[in-house]
């Protein structure tokens, strides 16, 4: 697949009416039926408009090309991530360390859930990788990761902070990307997620904190 991304990966316009929101539905739920079976390199805007039952003009209406469909999927489960994220670290009533562990559970739970289509749209990610869109939505989440970080060690320089956080982010994702590759039960998921947040806890525990 070429590395060079599209042009203009937004969509045209917002569906404003009830058959309007049903028409886009239809082709988001074709895309990822698409790109399940037939991958990012047979990803196409024809397959799509004919799974979806729809004409090519009738897609073009609300997405302009391929690129525009996979990154509107792509920051779909971009958002839903970061609803994920935001429930669980911004629960105050449990301690840092616990919410912490709760979300490298439910985080890798959900990479092997949506592994087939998360993984095609990696595959997808030169198309819509480098637009200013896709750079806002994934960086949506610094923010709560920095107050996080704050809370869980506040008593450490700032750039400590910084650097725990990415590692740690950047560890799930890693990880939880390789790990959903294979297929995994239950208990897989929760070993592999409770080992990985003992491993995160040992790591932060050199900075004193074990609350």
């Amino acid at each position: 697949m070429p590395s060079r991304p599209s042009a203009g990966i937004s969509s045209r316009k917002a569906p404003r009416q009830a058959r309007s929101n049903e028409l886009v539905k239809a082709i988001l739920q074709a895309a990822v039926q698409v790109l399940e079976e037939e991958g990012a390199q047979r990803f196409t805007t024809a397959r799509v408009a004919e799974r979806a039952g729809v004409s090519v003009g009738s897609l073009y209406q609300y997405f302009p090309n391929k690129g525009a469909i996979l990154f509107r999927l792509q920051s779909d489960e971009w958002r839903q991530t970061s609803g994920l994220v935001a429930t669980i670290l911004s629960d105050g009533s449990r301690s840092p360390l616990d919410r912490l562990r709760s979300l490298v559970h439910a985080f890798l739970r959900s990479e092997c859930e949506e592994a087939a289509v998360r993984g095609a749209l990696g595959d997808a990610a030169p198309l819509y990788r480098d637009a200013p869109e896709a750079r806002e939505a994934k960086e949506a989440n610094d923010p709560l990761i920095d107050r996080f970080m704050t809370e869980l060690l506040p008593d450490v320089p700032a750039d400590t902070r910084d650097l725990a956080g990415d590692l740690i982010m950047t560890t799930m994702a890693t990880v939880g990307k390789d790990f959903s590759g294979t297929a995994r039960s239950e208990g897989e998921i929760e070993a592999y997620a409770e080992a990985m947040a003992d491993m995160f806890c040992a790591y932060l525990s050199r900075y004193g904190t074990g609350r």
